[in-house]
């Protein structure tokens, strides 16, 4: 019964498969040719480099090869194939006259798929030649589809990223609608994480965490999400343009919490942890810690403030410092950078402190391509402070 052969799937319909066959005898190429032209188009080259041009222009479904040849043998061909993207799927069948093991195993281990010995037997020749572009159409079919798969999946995630990014700057949004602060606010303190993370990612006290896979973009995205617990606090305090009560300002530190609590109830929704919340859970509930335990909610000290909380604390204070507030004016970098060095070993980790001066023109180019628009020149910077840790008593908190 002859061999019949399927398309390949891929394949436009009626179209037959392409035979490339390359042999430097003219007697054989006719022999080859006559077995296989009713069932395929064939191709001919009488050289190595001949075969080499048509496969890369024409890309022939298989490729039947003479393995002694002038210039360059079927072996060389082969290797020649195999190494060009453009090539190296396409089925290659050796014709020799010598078959023997070693021959067999050096073809094979070059990528050839099969081996027909000469002098061919036609419905040998047409049954291997059917097996293995049955076996090429199936690997393209496959290899289609996983590339189909791997873009589908590639666009979900692109999609999925987008809604996450949307969502999260639409949560931070709605916080700084509830406070003194503007929506610049936003992009310069995740910048500023950026510059700090970026500047100590080799450092060895830190390079552990920030040369974690995504975990400088992780810290990025989630810097936005700091203050959210501030959507809980009061009107009255969250807005007051006067010094807050020692009652008012215990009221205002619950934010801390609450964003903790609102993004720990978002992650049980989700059904697990991801990296993402955990930096967002991070900044949120401890930026506010202080290096010596002076800071809230839970008066932590040292190393044991996530790294996050640790970079966010300094962009938080810096630009809380240098941008006005109904209940303050803006204060010069100056001003601001010997504050924040007062606080080294203090408020701020000593490193991240270092990061800052050495980053501080970077600092600057943030706060002027985010600035919150004209009127917001700076001011002489005498504003209180207090002398025991050197940090701004506002009511940013």
């Amino acid at each position: 019964m002859p061999t019949r052969f399927m398309s390949p799937p891929n394949a436009p319909s009626g179209i037959r498969p392409a035979i490339l066959i390359v042999d430097d005898s003219p007697e054989n190429l006719t022999v080859m040719s006559s077995i296989l032209k009713d069932l395929y188009r064939i191709k001919v080259a009488t050289s190595g480099k001949k075969a080499l041009e048509i496969a890369n222009a024409s890309m022939p479904d298989l490729i039947l090869l003479d393995v002694v040849m002038p210039e360059m043998d079927g072996y060389e061909i082969c290797s020649a194939l195999k190494e060009n993207p453009v090539t190296r799927d396409i089925p290659v069948i050796f014709l020799t006259a010598s078959a023997s093991s070693a021959d067999e195993e050096h073809g094979l281990g070059l990528g050839a798929v099969d081996y027909v010995a000469k002098p061919a037997t036609p419905a040998i020749v047409r049954a291997r030649v059917a097996t293995h572009l049955q076996l090429k159409a199936s690997a393209d079919f496959l290899r289609d589809k996983s590339a189909f798969l791997a873009g589908e999946v590639a666009r979900r995630i692109e999609q999925i990223q987008a809604i996450q990014d949307i969502t999260i700057q639409a949560m931070a949004s709605l916080a700084e609608t509830r406070d003194n602060e503007t929506g610049n606010h936003i992009c310069r303190t995740q910048h500023y994480v950026k510059i700090l993370a970026n500047y100590l990612r080799d450092h060895p006290r830190f390079a552990y965490y920030l040369q974690q896979e995504n975990a400088i973009e992780n810290l990025f995205k989630s810097a936005p999400l700091h203050d959210i617990g501030k959507v809980g606090i009061p009107d009255r305090i969250l807005m007051k343009p006067g010094k807050l009560t020692e009652e008012e300002f215990e009221i205002m530190k619950t934010h801390a919490a609450l964003g903790y609590n609102s993004i720990e109830r978002a992650g049980r929704v989700v059904g697990h942890e991801t990296d993402f919340l955990v930096c967002a859970k991070e900044i949120s509930h401890s930026h506010h810690e202080k290096w010596d335990g002076s800071g809230y909610p839970q008066g932590l000290s040292g190393d044991d403030i996530p790294i996050s909380a640790r970079l966010m604390a300094l962009a938080d204070v810096y630009d809380a410092m240098v941008s006005r507030r109904v209940y303050k004016p803006e204060m010069t970098h100056e001003f601001v950078r010997d504050t924040i060095i007062q606080g080294r070993m203090r408020h701020f980790d000593s490193d991240i402190v270092d990061a800052f001066l050495a980053e501080e023109d970077k600092f600057l180019e943030i706060m002027a391509r985010f600035s919150d628009g004209p009127g917001t020149g700076p001011a002489d910077g005498n504003l209180k402070t207090d002398p025991a840790d050197g940090n701004l008593k506002t009511n940013s908190a």
